[in-house]
């Protein structure tokens, strides 16, 4: 007990803090593996937006969280502000560089995470450590700027339980229980939240749209075709596996030769890019919104095969249009967002599709013949910019003095892709000034694209009317849940000529050149790697690589059914669908009022049913404690606190000491206080269900006064 203090302390903080525990983290000091747990929670926090954040804000954030953790293990002292805000202004002038603004999604959200990690370089007071923690949880949210997936909700769930735990580590004033038992408690924290959030999500009163207006760049990164079309554009996108939409069937499912997803009809050709350009039908600019029924109330003709009926979910792509089977009937419904179908058979929304939408949409895959063409239509679609291509234009000149018919030179143009040295290849050589000449007669490698665009051109070369449809072809069945699921990788571009009297006519040159692409999937079609053939083997071959393909696809499939789900239930759950759940419920003729009763009423019950039982079940004070806490609130007013060290025996005799500055009066109270306290708390147990004897409290409440 001779031994200096601060040696007995830096013993005490070198072993465990408990025995059965031989984790790391319990073998450093309290502040240590607090403030390690926190950089953890930080660390779970900026994760996912490393992904999107530019590659030097990335690094900067992840070196300064590596800093503090180096001054932690080290002990070192935190590095001083004159060097910390030059630093973090020339963050914030990086920042201002590269987005031209400090407000909006992107900037914000990389001005919130280099602060964040500025601030753990500069925590020193107790209130600095709130800071954190509250920057954690807002940069938390702003997560789902980027993605609402099922995977970033259990991601951020996880992450909300360790910032809840290293919240409560820095609330312990004892010995801190285990990190497995904080974890627990920090999961259950978040566990009693769970209930009214539920409830919160089900019944606070739905609108369509945000409650606040989105940063003008909270839509941008879509993934998906644009509005216009170039050699190599729809190329960027064969390999990514984003998904485009989900279709589920009410009809059986076409051939997959017929699944052609009708999108955007490109007119304009400025001799290398493709454009929307004016409508070609003046009337269908100023033909009203359709948005009255859904379509799959039509109730067609179930036995006709070319009718077919589709259920669509849409995922978020910044553009106008809708996708559905060639050729769609009416415009679908969507709630909030008027929705016409155009001459050209396209399906545009008033606004872009900047959330997943659902829709039901019918298509004939036999449709009638077209209207006459008219002047300005025949006119758009024969354009071809000036002195752009010269042989494509010889090229179609001889072909039209042998094939004097339409439809076939349409048909020499097919045999032409056909019979020639063309292959079908997702790096194609690149195109100059002349692309269509190039590729015709040089290069002949190229995707569907090339393709689509060098027919086009050509036909009109030839005096046929023609035009460039995008969209996308195929999509595969998910066998978990039937759903048809269409990826980015099945975009596709093909063309439409005007042959009397059939109107327009599809026409896909790709299907010239691989037919496989019509039938399978793009995997198939392009040729594989040396990698991809090494680990896969030969065709047909049965191993080991095979069957770990094979159980990846099912686990794939389980997972994007479950993430279907999710997007149905939860991320799909729009007003008519609240008012559909209060229908279901018996609650008819709601309004948003009713709604917010229902809600605070049901919430109240909520809150009560967790609480309740944390009230009933919290350890009551022992009435002996608060009397004898009253008397030391009494001494520190005095001047005479009680060290935290200090029994009751000790702190008395201290109090009555010659030099205390007590009275004499108060010290004999002070001394049978004392002696009564300890007979009654230590020699017997006196519990908040065993009280002292009411007398006695009384008698000890009397000497508390006379302390005074």
């Amino acid at each position: 007990m001779n031994r200096p203090m601060q040696q007995l302390r830096a013993e005490l903080e070198s072993k465990p803090l408990f025995r059965n525990s031989s984790t790391y983290m319990h073998m450093l000091p309290r502040d240590k593996s607090d403030t390690l747990l926190l950089l953890s929670a930080c660390a779970m926090v900026l994760l996912p937006h490393f992904l999107h954040l530019f590659w030097w804000a990335s690094l900067i954030c992840g070196g300064l969280l590596l800093w503090r953790a180096w001054i932690t293990l080290r002990g070192q002292r935190l590095p001083p502000l004159w060097l910390l805000l030059p630093l973090a202004a020339l963050a914030m002038a990086g920042v201002y560089i590269d987005f031209h603004t400090l407000l909006g999604r992107d900037a914000g959200v990389a001005m919130l995470a280099l602060l964040l990690t500025f601030k753990l370089l500069e925590m020193r007071a107790r209130r600095d450590l709130f800071v954190v923690l509250l920057l954690s949880f807002f940069l938390l949210l702003t997560g789902f700027f980027y993605s609402q997936s099922m995977l970033s909700l259990l991601w951020m769930m996880a992450t909300l339980v360790l910032i809840l735990t290293a919240q409560l580590s820095f609330q312990y004033t004892g010995l801190v229980p285990p990190l497995k038992q904080r974890l627990r408690l920090g999961a259950l924290v978040l566990a009693m939240a769970l209930p009214l959030t539920l409830i919160l999500f089900l019944l606070f009163p739905r609108i369509q749209g945000p409650l606040w207006g989105l940063p003008g760049d909270a839509h941008g990164g879509r993934t998906g075709l644009s509005d216009s079309m170039a050699p190599g554009n729809i190329a960027q996108l064969a390999l990514s596996d984003e998904i485009a939409f989900r279709v589920k069937f009410i009809d059986a499912p076409p051939a997959p030769a017929k699944l052609y997803w009708r999108g955007a009809v490109l007119n304009d050709f400025d001799g290398r890019t493709w454009t929307q350009g004016q409508a070609s039908d003046p009337a269908a600019d100023t033909a009203p919104h359709i948005q009255a029924v859904s379509n799959l109330s039509l109730n067609p003709d179930p036995g006709s095969s070319t009718t077919v009926r589709q259920q669509i979910t849409m995922e978020a792509n910044g553009q106008r249009w809708l996708f559905a089977l060639e050729t769609p009937q009416l415009a679908p419904a969507l709630e909030g967002i008027p929705v016409r179908l155009t001459a050209e058979h396209q399906i545009r929304a008033a606004r872009a599709i900047n959330e997943r939408v659902r829709y039901d949409v019918t298509s004939n895959l036999k449709p009638a013949p077209s209207d006459p063409i008219s002047t300005s239509g025949m006119q758009q679609a024969l354009a071809l910019p000036n002195n752009f291509n010269p042989r494509t234009q010889e090229f179609a000149a001889d072909l039209r003095k042998k094939w004097p018919d339409d439809a076939a030179l349409v048909s020499a143009v097919l045999s032409f892709f056909r019979h020639e040295k063309f292959s079908y290849t997702l790096e194609p050589p690149l195109l100059g000034r002349d692309s269509v000449d190039d590729f015709l007669f040089s290069s002949r490698a190229g995707f569907c694209e090339h393709y689509a665009s060098s027919f086009v051109a050509l036909m009109r070369a030839a005096r046929i009317p023609a035009r460039v449809v995008t969209g996308y072809q195929g999509g595969e069945i998910n066998a978990v849940d039937g759903m048809m699921t269409v990826r980015q990788s099945d975009a596709h571009a093909w063309a439409e000529v005007w042959l009397p009297p059939r109107g327009w006519v599809r026409v896909d040159p790709t299907a010239a050149v691989a037919p496989s692409r019509i039938e399978t999937q793009l995997s198939n079609v392009l040729p594989r790697s040396f990698f991809g053939n090494l680990l896969g083997g030969a065709a047909g071959q049965a191993n080991w690589w095979s069957g770990l393909n094979a159980s990846a696809a099912l686990l794939r499939a389980n997972w994007e059914a479950l993430g279907n789900g999710w997007n149905q239930w939860v991320l799909n759950y729009t007003p008519a669908r609240q008012m559909g759940l209060m229908h279901w419920l018996g609650f008819d003729g709601f309004d948003w009022r009713s709604l917010i009763i229902l809600m605070l009423a049901v919430g109240t019950v909520a809150v009560g049913s967790v609480t309740l039982p944390l009230l009933l079940a919290r350890n009551k004070s022992n009435p002996l404690d608060t009397v004898y806490s009253s008397l030391c609130a009494q001494m520190a007013r005095r001047g005479m606190a009680r060290n935290k060290h200090e029994g009751p025996d000790t702190y008395g005799r201290r109090l009555c000491a010659s030099n205390s500055p007590l009275t004499p009066s108060v010290k004999i109270a002070v001394k049978r206080f004392m002696a009564l306290y300890e007979a009654l708390q230590y020699g017997a147990d006196y519990g908040p269900d065993n009280k002292p004897p009411a007398p006695l409290m009384a008698q000890l409440k009397l000497l508390l006064s006379q302390c005074r």
